[in-house]
C-alpha cells in the first residue's frame, strides 16, 4: 500500500472540511427552502437539527477517521469489535459518493455555464427571454455534457496533484475567494433600496407560511438539510479526519466548521432575498431562483454584469470545492482498499464518473420520459432522494450507533478520541441523549419522510 498522505496544516483541514460542507446546499437549496417554510421558523428548526444532530455526528465521523487513519470503508474494519459486522456498512462511502457526484457534477457545470454566459453578456437579454437560457441548457445534452466534462477534468486534475499540493492548496484558495466575494455581495444587496422587505421575508418568522407548507414536511426537510449541508453519513468527513493530527479536540474543530457552514448559508440568503425584493421580484423555489430570477435582478442593477459574474463565480467555487472534496474521498477508497497509486485512481474514476453523469444529463432531454416520482420529476430527483433521504441520514445513524453502542466502537473510545488535543471537550452529559433518544428520533423522521413521499 502507498504511504498515506497527510494535510500540511490545521487551516487546510478546516477549510477543506468546510469546503466539502459548503456547497450548493448552502447557497441554492437553503435560501429558497427557508423562504418556503416561513423564514425564521425554518431557521430555528434547522439550527436545532444542526446543533443536536448534525454537530455530534460530524464529531463522530471525524473521530472514526482520525482513530483509524482510513476512509469509511476501512475504518469500521479497523475499529469494530472482533466478530462484529460493522464493516458491512463501509459500502455507504463509495456508493454514496458516486451517487452524489452523478447529479452534483452536472449542476456544478450549470454554474460554470452561467458564469461564462454572464461574463460574455449572453444573459443581458429581455426578462421574458432569460428562462429560455435555462430550459435551453437542460434540453441540450451536449452542452450539459461539455460543462460537466470541464468540471470533471478540472476537479480530477486538482486531485491528481496530491493531497497537499493539489486538494489542500487549491481548496484553501477557492474558499478564501468564496468568502471574500460572498461578503461583498451581501453588503451590496443589503444596501439596496427596498432590501428591508427581503430581510423581513427571510428573517422574520411567518408561522402561517410554515403551516401552509406543512409542519411535518418542514421537520423532514430541516433534518435532511442539516445532513446534506454537512455532507455527513457517507464518509466525506471521515476521510479528512483520517488526515488530521491530534493537536486539537474534534469538538473544537467541528464547531468551527459548522459555524462557517451556517454563516455561508445565512449569508447566501442575505444576498438573494434583499436583491429580489429591491427590484420587485418575488423569489420562487427551486432552480428558477438562481437561474431565472436572479439574472433578471442583475440585469436591473447598476454594473449588474459585474455583480452577476461575481455571484456565479461564488456559486461555482461553492460547487467545485464540494466536488473536489468528495472526489478525494472516492480516490482515497481506491488507495486504501486496493493499494492503487493516486494517478491510477484519478484516471479510472475520471472516466467512470463522467459516464455516470449521463443519466442525470439525459434525464432532462432524451430520457425525460423517465419520471420516477410521477409527473414533473426526473432522474436527478431520484438520485437526490437516494442521497438526501436515504444514504446521508442512514449513514449518520450508523455512525451514531457505532460510536455510542457497546456493540460497536463504544462510547468511551469515541469520547477519548474526540477529546484528544487542546480545546473544548465533548459533553459527557449527552450520552443518554445520543445513545437512547437520537437514534429513535432519526428513525421516526426517516419513516415520516417515506410516508410523506409515497403515501401522502
Amino acid at each position: 500500500m502507498a504511504q498515506r498522505e497527510h494535510l500540511a496544516s490545521r487551516l487546510g483541514f478546516l477549510l477543506l472540511s468546510a469546503g466539502c460542507a459548503i456547497g450548493l446546499g448552502n447557497v441554492w437549496r437553503f435560501p429558497f427552502i427557508t423562504g418556503k417554510y416561513g423564514g425564521a421558523v425554518f431557521l430555528a428548526v434547522y439550527l436545532l437539527f444542526l446543533i443536536f444532530m448534525g454537530l455530534p455526528i460530524l464529531i463522530m465521523e471525524f473521530s472514526v477517521g482520525r482513530a483509524s487513519r482510513r476512509n469509511m470503508s476501512k475504518a469500521f474494519s479497523v475499529l469494530e469489535p472482533e466478530g462484529t459486522k460493522w464493516h458491512w456498512f463501509g459500502w455507504f462511502s463509495p456508493i454514496g459518493s458516486y451517487v452524489l457526484m452523478m447529479f452534483y457534477m452536472p449542476v456544478a457545470g450549470w454554474m460554470l455555464y452561467y458564469t461564462f454566459s454572464t461574463i460574455t453578456g449572453n444573459l443581458s437579454i429581455p426578462a421574458d427571454q432569460v428562462p429560455n437560457v435555462f430550459t435551453g441548457m437542460l434540453a441540450n445534452p451536449w452542452l450539459m455534457l461539455f460543462w460537466t466534462v470541464i468540471v470533471s477534468a478540472t476537479c480530477f486534475y486538482v486531485c491528481s496533484m496530491g493531497l497537499q499540493k493539489g486538494v489542500e492548496r487549491i481548496v484553501k484558495f477557492m474558499m478564501a475567494g468564496l468568502l471574500f466575494i460572498m461578503i461583498g455581495l451581501a453588503v451590496y444587496a443589503i444596501s439596496l433600496p427596498g432590501a428591508a422587505e427581503g430581510l423581513k421575508f427571510y428573517l422574520v418568522p411567518d408561522f402561517q407560511r410554515a403551516w401552509d407548507a406543512g409542519i411535518l414536511s418542514l421537520i423532514n426537510d430541516a433534518m435532511n438539510q442539516a445532513f446534506f449541508t454537512l455532507s455527513i453519513g457517507i464518509g466525506s468527513m471521515c476521510i479528512f479526519g483520517s488526515y488530521l493530527n491530534k493537536n486539537n479536540t474534534l469538538t473544537k474543530e467541528s464547531i468551527f466548521i459548522v459555524s462557517l457552514d451556517t454563516f455561508v448559508a445565512l449569508t447566501a440568503g442575505l444576498i438573494i432575498f434583499p436583491a429580489c425584493f429591491a427590484f420587485g421580484v418575488t423569489p420562487n423555489a427551486g432552480p428558477g431562483l438562481i437561474f431565472i430570477t436572479l439574472p433578471n435582478v442583475f440585469n436591473e442593477m447598476a454594473f449588474g454584469q459585474v455583480w452577476g459574474t461575481l455571484f456565479f463565480i461564488f456559486m461555482s467555487a461553492a460547487a467545485l470545492t464540494t466536488v473536489i472534496a468528495v472526489l478525494e474521498n472516492i480516490i482515497s477508497y481506491f488507495i486504501d482498499n486496493h493499494g492503487w497509486e493516486r494517478k491510477k485512481a484519478v484516471v479510472f474514476n475520471g472516466v467512470l464518473l463522467t459516464l455516470l453523469t449521463l443519466p442525470c444529463i439525459l434525464g432532462f432531454s432524451e430520457w425525460s420520459w423517465i419520471q420516477p416520482f410521477g409527473e414533473g420529476s426526473c432522474i436527478m430527483d431520484l438520485e437526490d432522494f437516494i442521497i438526501s433521504n436515504n444514504l446521508l441520514p442512514i449513514g449518520s445513524l450508523i455512525y451514531c450507533l457505532f460510536c455510542c453502542s457497546r456493540y460497536g466502537w463504544g462510547w468511551d473510545k469515541f469520547v477519548a478520541e474526540a477529546d484528544e488535543g487542546d480545546g473544548l471537550k465533548f459533553p459527557k452529559a449527552l450520552r443518554f441523549y445520543l445513545t437512547k433518544i437520537l437514534p429513535v428520533v432519526m428513525i421516526v423522521i426517516l419513516a415520516q419522510g417515506y410516508i410523506q413521499k409515497f403515501f401522502l
